[in-house]
């Protein structure tokens, strides 16, 4: 491996679209869990696909890992470099190429952020509706195949990405999928390469599938007495099968947090965060039916958000989760970690977080786009106190088993990164090694964000 001589072949090439300004390799190298600051060689920041065929071109040559970084989001370490090499920014790549409002698609670059599009697209009457919260780019959220609070409802970006533009290891630009709504010509490579974590190409193009602008909107919360009154009332919601276009728990400690934060004076019990979309009658129809439900379990408190300002406010709050669960231990960083599972057995997997985390005494949040089955678990620690990382770190693996036990996943959001991979072998047993030959065959010199996703045989 020769990164250095990697490097400067860079620098001839590309002069000013390449740096080793340590204040950027800094920034580049850290990440929001709570793995050390791992910087890379060098930060590149392509402005086109023939850019990024070219630069991975001369990797591949010296044998340099090359990490597609994306905002810089991701809670796995995904972005980190920690076998050396360069910083892929995508960041100049950040133009809405097509909206094709008749078809409901749209083509963009990986540095377009979920924001952004959506403000591009206002005139339309059209959104992109997958939101994890962060202003992610979009192809940072397709390589980790993120979701977020309307994925009951519009899916993951599994379901909303169509077509892709992918720079393979050795340079090559392949095309996957098309912008028609559905095909059954060969493999779906797509598929693949959404939730790759950028180990078997780069995305240098999304087509993507966009939603009308519903024409009614109402919101609302609700409080109950106990987490399983909570969770049974969304098996309910989902079984009965109305409509949600999000369902959100949050648990009495998460609630506490948004009062430190943002004196909302909600009661300290657990609540449901919902929203429904479509026609005004059909929406006043689901609330009502949710309404019997929530009734019927117990919950109490109930308030509609019917205006946009108290919509957003309501979802603005839900967005600021990691700031209010750091209201309630200020003084120690915070770590966030999810898992998914049936959500026939999602009420014993949430009692099991609560349970652990007070075995522990650790402060744990709850909250989660539980519709689906996927929550996660907000943890403060100090990391220069050996009893509290430990301890940590226990809860972690003992959530991590428990999901598997419950047939579930290790991770319905986050991705794999490094801080999961020696779950994947208990995931998926001898398919992990059909995933290694894959990687094999498209990346053989294992230069694509190396060290992550697959644990090393």
């Amino acid at each position: 491996m020769s990164i250095q001589t990697a490097i400067k072949t860079l620098i001839e090439t590309f002069e000013e679209k390449v740096t080793t300004n340590k204040a950027l390799l800094e920034q580049h190298g850290r990440n929001e869990a709570y793995f050390p600051v791992t910087p890379p060689d060098a930060v590149v920041f392509p402005e086109s696909t023939a850019d990024v065929a070219a630069i991975v071109k001369i990797c591949a040559e010296h044998n340099c890992p090359v990490i597609a970084y994306g905002t810089g989001t991701s809670l796995e370490g995904h972005q980190l470099a920690i076998k050396g090499g360069i910083s892929l920014d995508m960041s100049k790549m950040n133009k809405v190429l097509a909206v094709h409002d008749e078809d409901m698609d749209a083509v963009v670059q990986p540095g377009v952020t979920r924001e952004q599009l959506n403000e591009d697209l206002r005139a339309t009457g059209l959104f992109f509706p997958v939101d994890p919260g962060a202003n992610a780019s979009l192809g940072g959220m397709a390589a980790t195949r993120a979701s977020g609070t309307t994925a009951v409802r519009y899916g993951t970006m599994r379901e909303n990405v169509m077509a892709l533009e992918v720079v393979l290891a050795d340079g090559r630009i392949i095309r996957t999928g098309s912008r028609a709504r559905k095909s059954a010509a060969g493999y779906d490579l797509t598929k693949l390469f959404v939730g790759s974590e950028g180990t078997l190409g780069i995305i240098t193009e999304l087509t993507l599938r966009l939603q009308g602008q519903p024409e009614a909107i109402s919101a609302a919360t609700c409080a109950f007495p106990d987490i399983e009154s909570a969770v049974n009332t969304v098996i309910a919601t989902i079984q009965m099968g109305i409509p949600m276009a999000r369902i959100e728990f949050v648990d009495e400690m998460m609630v506490r947090g948004f009062n430190l934060y943002q004196g909302s004076q909600m009661p300290e019990v657990p609540h449901l965060f919902v929203e429904f979309h479509g026609s005004p009658d059909g929406v006043k129809e689901q609330a009502e039916s949710f309404g019997e439900i929530v009734a019927d379990m117990g919950g109490t408190d109930f308030k509609w958000s019917e205006k946009p300002e108290d919509r957003n406010a309501l979802w603005k709050m839900r967005h600021n989760a990691y700031y209010a669960h750091k209201a309630l231990q200020p003084e120690k960083p915070a770590l966030s970690t999810d898992i998914c599972v049936p959500i026939s057995r999602l009420a014993e997997a949430v009692k099991f977080a609560r349970l652990e985390g007070e075995r522990l005494n650790l402060m744990v949040s709850i909250l989660g786009h539980v519709g689906d089955g996927n929550f996660h678990c907000a943890v403060s620690f100090d990391p220069d106190n050996a009893v509290e990382h430990a301890a940590v770190k226990e809860f972690l693996h003992n959530l991590n088993q428990q999901a598997l036990e419950l047939d579930g996943t290790v991770t319905g959001e986050h991705g794999v990164g490094v801080g999961k991979m020696k779950y994947m072998q208990g995931e998926h047993g001898e398919a992990l090694q059909v995933m290694r030959d894959i990687k094999k065959t498209l990346d053989p010199q294992n230069i694509l964000n190396p060290g992550k996703i697959l644990p090393e045989e």
